[in-house]
């Protein structure tokens, strides 16, 4: 299963001319359409949207795979907490065995449900945020009406919803990649754009992330197909901390210099993992890349053990997200890093603020 993932991850990136991905192709097509037709019925009033009684911000993309979504739904909450709101955020929960209709994942003090159930990233974003409640669900019109009736919430926060047209949001914040905002600009199953790039009018605010190093790029990729009334933004992939076995225990960035480090991560894109890791130490002596949303097994653990201990490694790191998932391996988490990464917003954090808190003043 791991391998026929990996492959599906590469067709989805390449940008090969093989006749053999000539099916896909027309897949594609068909897809673009269905795309198109369905954001046309939203346009024009003919599928209906619904609103929630309290302010929705949503966050998402226009492709498969990572841009950041987690730590920028994680930073909105900060930044709507630290302003006097009561924010919860609510996931579709990807990946999640819970299949109720509504499933809390944290009433904003407690992890209520194990990761493996709720979902690696609702957990993570649970573990990250304090006192803001996250709740899990297929139709984000019943958890938002759960999580305002239940927690008496003021915003709601949407992960991964920029496609989920069907409620209604006072906000649309889209991220994109800095190296391929469009992918290889196909649609799905031949590419990895959910729809197609005009959808990016419907975008109040663009995040350009996949910056590594805290400066304003030179030039941004083409985003045409942007209004000229959205914001745009750039968003700094930014190391904070390691972590051991706890969340308490703390270990400085500096440790990993001079240190020979394995890395494993199951992430959608770990190419922004590996350049931050190069960035703050020496290369890498070796790394495993598990599928996005892996579930970790006792033959994972001894693989990782063994890939490290015969390349000499002095440190095991991986991302946070990967560190929920090993909930279960204690003994494992003990003996590795985690890398904590958080987004900063470029050029001006407080702009974006600003511009974020006038779409939803009351």
């Amino acid at each position: 299963m791991p391998e026929i993932r990996h492959t599906i991850s590469r067709i989805l990136q390449s940008e090969s001319t093989s006749p053999w991905l000539f099916p896909l192709l027309l897949i594609s097509f068909l897809y673009r359409g269905f795309a198109g037709v369905r954001n046309l019925l939203y346009d024009v009033g003919i599928f209906k949207v619904r609103k929630l009684a309290c302010k929705v911000i949503s966050v998402g993309n226009i492709t498969v795979g990572g841009t950041g979504k987690t730590p920028m739904v994680i930073l909105l909450a900060d930044i709507l907490r630290g302003k006097g709101y009561r924010p919860a955020i609510l996931s579709r929960g990807y990946g999640g065995k819970k299949k109720r209709r509504v499933n809390i994942v944290s009433d904003g003090k407690n992890l209520l449900i194990h990761p493996a159930k709720a979902g690696d990233e609702p957990a993570l974003i649970a573990k990250s945020v304090v006192s803001v409640p996250v709740v899990t669900g297929k139709k984000r019109y019943l958890t938002g009406k759960f999580a305002i009736e239940h927690f008496g919430v003021d915003v709601l926060i949407l992960d991964d919803a920029f496609q989920h047209r069907s409620l209604f949001r006072d906000v649309d914040i889209a991220l994109l990649d800095y190296k391929k905002p469009f992918g290889n600009g196909f649609m799905i199953p031949r590419g990895e754009l959910r729809e197609p790039r005009n959808g990016l009018r419907r975008a109040d605010i663009v995040i350009v992330t996949g910056t590594e190093k805290k400066e304003v790029r030179d030039g941004r990729p083409d985003l045409g197909g942007i209004p000229s009334g959205s914001h745009i933004f750039e968003a700094y992939r930014k190391p904070v901390a390691l972590f051991g076995g706890s969340p308490i225990d703390v270990h400085p960035l500096e440790c990993l210099h001079g240190k020979k480090i394995f890395a494993f991560a199951g992430i959608a894109k770990p190419d922004s993992f590996l350049r931050t890791i190069e960035f703050l130490g020496d290369p890498l002596v070796g790394f495993i890349d598990f599928p996005d949303h892996h579930v970790y097994t006792q033959e994972d653990v001894i693989k990782i053990r063994t890939a490290a201990a015969e390349s000499s490694a002095q440190i095991i790191l991986t991302t946070e997200k990967d560190g929920i998932k090993l909930i279960d391996f204690p003994d494992f988490l003990r003996e590795i890093y985690q890398l904590r990464i958080e987004m900063e917003i470029l050029p001006s954090q407080e702009r974006f603020e600003d511009v974020l808190l006038e779409r939803i003043r009351i």
